[in-house]
């Protein structure tokens, strides 16, 4: 699912979960439509699940993007652009991680997922529903600890996929 994109409009790029890019399609399409955006989703590996693997599409992605597009990372795809982001200074400047899994010790504790690097200099938004039964809603309080700049925007109810939360999800 990647649309085409014209110069005159927003760009969202939206990177999917494990396995999710038709899973996430749904979620992709309405959070683009929320905001008139044009929808970029890369189809990451559902194989190849390294981190390097995962990198160079968001790494292609991301050097398209100029200052007023939009990243969106859900999921698995949450947490692999924060790699990405503090590599280089991308001209992109508003991120938003939904649903981010935390891979350290407290959290999943797979070591190579485990973001251990400066806070990327984008701003940044973490979205998770309490009623996320994929992602534990105690993610979210290891992901702020990891990312204390971030804004923080904890719903009530729209489980993994933020279903209740749309279409003001990413207008902030």
């Amino acid at each position: 699912m990647v649309q085409g994109r014209s110069r005159a409009r927003t760009t969202l790029l939206f990177l999917h979960g494990a396995g999710g890019f038709v899973e996430d399609g749904p979620l992709a399409s309405r959070l683009a439509a929320s905001i008139d955006a044009d929808l970029v989703m890369p189809r990451m590996s559902d194989e190849d699940m390294s981190v390097e693997s995962w990198a160079l599409p968001i790494r292609s992605a991301v050097a398209d993007l100029g200052p007023d597009d939009l990243v969106a990372g859900h999921s698995f795809g949450g947490s692999l652009p924060l790699t990405v982001l503090v590599e280089r200074a991308w001209r992109v400047r508003r991120v938003h991680l939904l649903a981010m899994p935390n891979w350290g010790a407290d959290g999943w504790e797979v070591e190579e997922y485990d973001f251990d690097g400066p806070e990327p200099p984008q701003s940044l938004t973490l979205h998770h529903c309490r009623d996320d039964t994929v992602v534990p809603f105690a993610h979210l309080a290891l992901n702020t600890r990891m990312l204390p700049g971030a804004r923080v925007e904890a719903h009530a109810t729209g489980g993994h996929q933020l279903e209740d939360e749309l279409p003001e999800l990413l207008g902030a």
